[in-house]
Formats: structure tokens, C-alpha cells, sequence
């Protein structure tokens, strides 16, 4: 009897673990890897989408707009995250890459509190960049040596910043980095440091620049009076299919677009005047 017991018990778990096999092989499970400046809105939106739709899971990880455009080129992950277009990177055969426009994202210069300025030419910012001004006197501001923080080679970021502000021309080497989260932190903890970052990582801890004038906002992006702004990409190695396209039709979803995008500092493309073509070239809607 004691035998008989043991065999139905080991039967019973054994229906039960192929009862819990067949429910994890339902999970489904994509990658989305590139842009830092697009992942916080990827993030809440996956949290959302996932808390929505048990057992599908979107892990979403950063490392710059150059690697998201790769990893998706070469098959590794269902979505590369941009803040380039495709045709800008090198190494990238954008024909085989098929676009989602999901957000555009302005860029600002910040600042350290402490350098004493509030507004900078368009010129005199291309100069600190360039090393040709390096200290915050000679601009007006508070006699402190200018440190200059750039995000790393194959940021998205980085590549917009130089393409607007510094007409093509590479920055001066200096500190990089990979994060947007850590250039903020590093430019509110270094006196006399600039950088620059996403919208959507500005905080109080830093102080953003007016650049002739111009403030950094939203609605001088969506006019195109602040030109340093970018789309944010989400790249797919052909047309998107299953999970990889429901994700996609929620985050371009009107409820997302109306309600996450713009709480976390990004701005619907829907709002935007104009569009902007690869080239920088301006079309009007």
C-alpha cells in the first residue's frame, strides 16, 4: 500500500511539473537594447505593458544608440533603440532596418550650478566644446576652470549634441561617459563642469543653458527654435512581428503617447510642427 502511495504521489508531481513546464513555455520574452536617452521611457512602458500581459517580458538594457543599432543589424536582440537614424551610423545597412519613430527628445547643455551663466551663443558653446574657451570668466561667468564631460563614442546623445552644436566637428577628449544618469551626477558634483543630456534626465541638481536666447523646452523643440533635439528610434530587423510588434503598437498606442511619453520629459511626435529628415533636412507638415 506504502508503494502504491509513493508511485501515485511521484505521478502527481510529475503531472504537476508538466503542468508548470507547459505554462513557462507560454512565456514569451523579448530585447530591446540601445539609446540611454530613450531607455527610461522603454522601461515604464514594458513595466506597464508587462503588468498588463502576465507572462510576456520585455528587458530592456542601454549601451548606446551605436550598440542598439548593431545588436539589432546582427540578430541579437527583436529592437535596437536609437536616437540616430540608421542611414547616420556607420557600419549599419539601413535598408534592412525597418523604422518606429516612437518619441522625440530635446538635448540641453547643463551646467554646474556655480559657473555664474545663464545664456550662451550658439558659437561661444561650440568654443568650450572645441577647447577654444576654457574658462567660465571669459564668457561672464564665475572664474572657474570649464570641465567638459562627454558621453561616450556611439552615443546617439553625443552624436546629435556635435552634429547641432558643433557642426560636425568631434569634441576635445575628455572624460566620457556611458551613462546619462552619471554625467548629470558628475557635472552637479564638479565645479565649472558642462555636459549635456536628454530632457528627461534634467534634474535640480544641474542648470541648464539658454543658447541666443533660446530656452530648452518642449514647445520651442516641437517649432524647431531649439534645434538640438532628436527622434527616438526603436529599430527592428524587418517588419516587427508578434510580441515584438504588439510591444511596439502599445508604446505608439494614443494612451501611452498622450499619457507616459510626455510625463517623462519626451514629447509625442504627433505634437511636433515640423519633421526632420536623416540629412537634418526640415520638412513641413
Amino acid at each position: 500500500m506504502k508503494k502504491n502511495r509513493i508511485i501515485l504521489a511521484l505521478f502527481g508531481s510529475l503531472l504537476l511539473l508538466t503542468g508548470c513546464s507547459k505554462w513557462i513555455d507560454r512565456g514569451e520574452s523579448i530585447t530591446a537594447v540601445g539609446s540611454s536617452a530613450l531607455q527610461p521611457l522603454v522601461e515604464t512602458v514594458a513595466e506597464d505593458y508587462q503588468a498588463k500581459n502576465p507572462g510576456r517580458f520585455v528587458n530592456v538594457q542601454g549601451g548606446g544608440s551605436g550598440t542598439g543599432l548593431s545588436q539589432v543589424q546582427s540578430g541579437a536582440v527583436e529592437i535596437g533603440n536609437s536616437d540616430l537614424f540608421a542611414e547616420e551610423k556607420s557600419g549599419i545597412d539601413a535598408e534592412k532596418l525597418v523604422d518606429h519613430k516612437v518619441a522625440v527628445v530635446g538635448i540641453a547643455p547643463i551646467v554646474n550650478k556655480n559657473i555664474g551663466l545663464k545664456d550662451i551663443s550658439l558659437t561661444d558653446l561650440r568654443k568650450v566644446f572645441l577647447g577654444e574657451i576654457t574658462n567660465w570668466k571669459e564668457l561672464g561667468g564665475a572664474d572657474q576652470t570649464i570641465v567638459i564631460l562627454n558621453r561616450a563614442a556611439g552615443s546617439g546623445t553625443r552624436s546629435t549634441f556635435e552634429k547641432w552644436v558643433l557642426d560636425g566637428e568631434t569634441a576635445i577628449k575628455s572624460q566620457e561617459q556611458d551613462s546619462s544618469g552619471m554625467v548629470r551626477q558628475i557635472v552637479a558634483d564638479t565645479p565649472g563642469a558642462i555636459s549635456y543630456t536628454a530632457f528627461s534626465y534634467i534634474t535640480d541638481d544641474v542648470a541648464t543653458l539658454t543658447v541666443d536666447g533660446v530656452a530648452p523646452t518642449d514647445e520651442n523643440v516641437t517649432t524647431n527654435a531649439w534645434t538640438i533635439w532628436a527622434y527616438e528610434h526603436m529599430y527592428t530587423n524587418g517588419e516587427a512581428t508578434d510580441l515584438t510588434k504588439e510591444f511596439l503598437d502599445y508604446i505608439l498606442s494614443d494612451e501611452i503617447q498622450e499619457q507616459i511619453v510626455g510625463e517623462l520629459g519626451y514629447i509625442p511626435v504627433s505634437k511636433m510642427a515640423i519633421e526632420r529628415d536623416w540629412q537634418g533636412e526640415i520638412i513641413e507638415k
